[in-house]
């Protein structure tokens, strides 16, 4: 009800105030780019956003390795050889997780606003204009874009992932836009206002959990910390970028697992200040928190009662609802730009199996520290011979980078 129902309401009540734009606002950007043994993709992701629709003098680039094993580095530097005046490679002294790195490179910014960008994105070529648009008050410290899956047709899981990330920028952060309250925007794409990222420094700097430090959920802990300040923060779908979505059911769970360390983490410690939210969002906030605890329950219970199938009958029937709504919703779309409805029946196995067997896994594994992306492991946390290369550097010898590493 929340979602769906609420959500529609609220944006139709809103109208026009909904995804509120202005033209006279072209500030600096740069544009902060973590990598973490990303390889060729973040040679594409650099060329992505050079060939923004934005005045060149007022948009750079940074790039931060967060000490790669593979030829990330390499490719960062090969793209930055492209445009070597507006393109920066920074490397790690030591392997920091992704939020240090971006804090880093927000330091040694001038520019107004800072967009981060993962580095296996496609950024659209309107993206970076659209984005600071939606900067319409000073309260706004905050703008994140849309993500769509980039390879949506290679397996049926692509293809659910490809429905259900429809759903999560049609519908499900709504009621949170209406209230410029989004709790959560992804490092995909989105932009900030650079004063209030060094405001927050030192609270993200600081993020552990009994004194262990945790490097992954940044995105969602930044969004929470903006909110917290007392900032606003919005979501429009005009900007766009396209990501590859995990293809195997390994890559996914792992996805899927470090996410809910981070729901949990965070849900946990908002509730400290959800009162301070609008009515409306704190009700909302607790309701998902209630649903991310309790929906395991529900699920045991119906199994233990012997009634699993009745179960699935009822996840069968609400995801042909959506996969209705996803077909009206993309039907005017070109075939490579949607999938068929169909694939989405594949969640009522997919998400019981993420509660119950993720949330108890995610709540035992709080502590993790690893960026867990992709399938990547965490590199090592030694200190490197060169911390940061010249700006638009020439990429070094493969060989010479395993020299470094080891």
């Amino acid at each position: 009800m929340n979602r769906y129902v609420g959500g529609v309401f609220w944006k139709r009540i809103k109208g026009s105030e909904f995804d509120a734009t202005r033209s006279d606002y072209e500030p600096t950007v740069t544009v902060v780019i973590p990598l973490f043994n990303e390889g060729e993709g973040v040679y594409h992701t650099v060329l992505s956003v050079l060939a923004q629709d934005y005045p060149p003098e007022k948009l750079n680039v940074t790039v931060v390795d967060d000490c790669s094993k593979d030829g990330s580095y390499e490719w960062a530097c090969k793209a930055a050889a492209t445009c070597p005046s507006r393109v920066t490679v920074m490397r790690n002294p030591h392997n920091m997780g992704k939020r240090k790195g971006i804090n880093r490179a927000v330091r040694k910014a001038s520019s107004e606003i800072i967009v981060s960008v993962d580095s296996d994105v496609i950024v659209d070529s309107q993206a970076v204009r659209r984005l600071v648009a939606r900067f319409v008050r000073d309260e706004i410290a905050a703008v994140g874009g849309r993500v769509i899956a980039s390879n949506a047709n290679d397996n049926w899981l692509t293809r659910m992932q490809a429905i259900k990330y429809f759903f999560g920028y049609e519908y499900l952060k709504n009621l949170e836009r209406a209230f410029a309250s989004v709790m959560c925007l992804s490092g995909c794409l989105t932009a900030y206002r650079r004063h209030v990222l060094l405001e927050l420094e030192p609270i993200l700097e600081r993020r552990s959990v009994l004194g262990i430090a945790i490097k992954y959920g940044e995105d969602r802990f930044l969004t929470r910390q903006i909110v917290k300040a007392g900032y606003q923060t919005v979501l429009t779908l005009e900007a766009v970028c396209w990501t590859v979505v995990p293809t195997t059911l390994t890559k996914y769970f792992s996805q899927q697992l470090r996410w809910r360390r981070s729901n949990l983490i965070d849900f946990c410690c908002g509730l400290s200040h959800a009162w301070r939210l609008h009515p409306v969002i704190g009700l909302h906030y607790l309701s998902q928190f209630a649903m991310l605890v309790l929906y395991p329950v529900a699920i045991v219970e119906m199994v233990t009662a012997w009634r699993f199938w009745e179960l699935a009958a009822f996840h069968v029937a609400v995801l042909a609802v959506f996969g209705a709504i996803y077909w009206q919703g993309t039907r005017e779309l070109p075939e490579s730009m949607r999938v068929h409805p169909g694939w989405f029946l594949s969640m009522s196995f997919v998400m019981p199996v993420t509660y119950l067997l993720f949330t108890p896994l995610a709540l035992f594994t709080l502590d993790s520290s690893s960026w867990e992306t992709r399938g990547h492991a965490p590199a090592p946390d030694v200190p490197l011979e060169e911390a940061e290369p010249a700006k638009g550097a020439e990429p070094r010898k493969p060989a010479l980078v395993e020299k470094t590493a080891a």
